[in-house]
């Protein structure tokens, strides 16, 4: 290369190089979001958290005025999107819509380095909650909450409950009845709660914890009964069903939760804008019939309540899971 050539070819460099720190600059010093934003989702597209994920995108795109683009990376209860999250640079362009297994539940069951749920993360805040309900086939012979401990005292090899797998919220509630009853039952995990349902149906195990959108069809139909609700307060879908407090399990609550979450570091002003955001899209109409109607109660709770919720829920379940040995 000549030297006309070469000093050509440095002009063109480093005219490519301003104008890249030009654009730079520029996307900087323009007010958030100015560009799209990627919202990670844990699970496998079509279960609940997904369904709901991107119910609650399409809004928050609207809100936000900007493309919220959704991103399936199942794996590993959740773990894999929330790690991803962690790692990610602290712009408010890659978030996470979050169930609360993935941070409360996973990382204590799988003893996970990856993150650490209490520090690595910025929760933003919560949209929905929602509780599960106890239920049992047809012809298991309880009626109540106590007649199902009292059996299992009785016939100690007898009472099974299935799960969605090993360390899922379904399986943990059930071991925390069984902590907190002291009644032995026996764990039977499947790959996801619908093939345990089915098998509640069947009669083939006793019961097992299950969400109201799954449950309330085959409950109408009179295939298997609701014995209990797992939150503080009857939920209004099911005005009849008692809490498992109400049933005699003292201090017994379990509610899940789905949110949002970002990178640990988030600046205030975009983390602000993301909370006025979703409190935006949780108070309007549409958005609310549709999930209520799916079985959620819209809960709203600010970055640091739904950081304390994340503190206090890892210890309950940190606690359940050494007691039972479950790794």
């Amino acid at each position: 290369m000549n030297r006309r050539h070469h000093i050509k070819a440095l002009g063109l460099a480093l005219g490519a190089t301003l104008i890249g720190l030009s654009s730079f600059a520029q996307a900087q010093s323009q007010p958030w979001p100015s560009q799209p934003i990627k919202l990670l989702i844990g699970y496998a597209p079509g279960g609940p958290v997904d369904t709901t994920g991107r119910i609650f995108a399409k809004y928050f795109s609207e809100v936000l005025k900007t493309p919220v683009v959704v991103e399936n990376r199942p794996g590993a209860g959740a773990m894999i999107a929330a790690d991803a999250t962690a790692k990610a640079n602290p712009d408010g362009y890659l978030l996470n819509f979050v169930a609360s297994p993935a941070v409360t539940i996973a990382p204590v069951v799988q003893k996970s380095k990856l993150f650490d749920p209490r520090k690595d993360l910025t929760y933003i805040g919560s949209v929905v909650q929602y509780t599960n309900v106890l239920v049992t086939g047809v012809n298991v012979p309880a009626n109540s909450v106590k007649e199902l401990v009292e059996y299992a005292q009785k016939n100690p090899t007898a009472v099974t409950y299935g799960s969605a797998g090993i360390g899922s919220s379904n399986h943990l509630s059930a071991e925390l009845l069984s902590q907190s009853a002291k009644a032995p039952m026996l764990h039977v995990p499947y790959k996801g709660s619908n093939p345990a349902l089915m098998d509640v149906v069947g009669g083939k195990i006793t019961f097992m914890f299950d969400m109201p959108i799954t449950i309330v069809p085959h409950i109408q139909a009179g295939k298997i009964k609701p014995l209990a609700v797992t939150s503080k307060e009857r939920i209004p879908s099911m005005p009849n069903v008692p809490t498992m407090i109400e049933a005699g399990i003292a201090d017994y609550e379990v509610v899940g939760w789905f949110g949002l979450m970002g990178p640990k570091g988030l600046p205030a002003d975009v983390t602000n804008k993301l909370k006025a955001a979703i409190d935006t899209v949780t108070q309007n109409p549409e958005f609310r019939e549709t999930i209520q109607k799916a079985g959620y109660a819209i809960v709203v709770e600010d970055g640091n309540t739904l950081t304390a919720r994340v503190v206090r829920e890892l210890a309950v379940w940190e606690k359940v899971v050494a007691d039972a040995k479950i790794n």
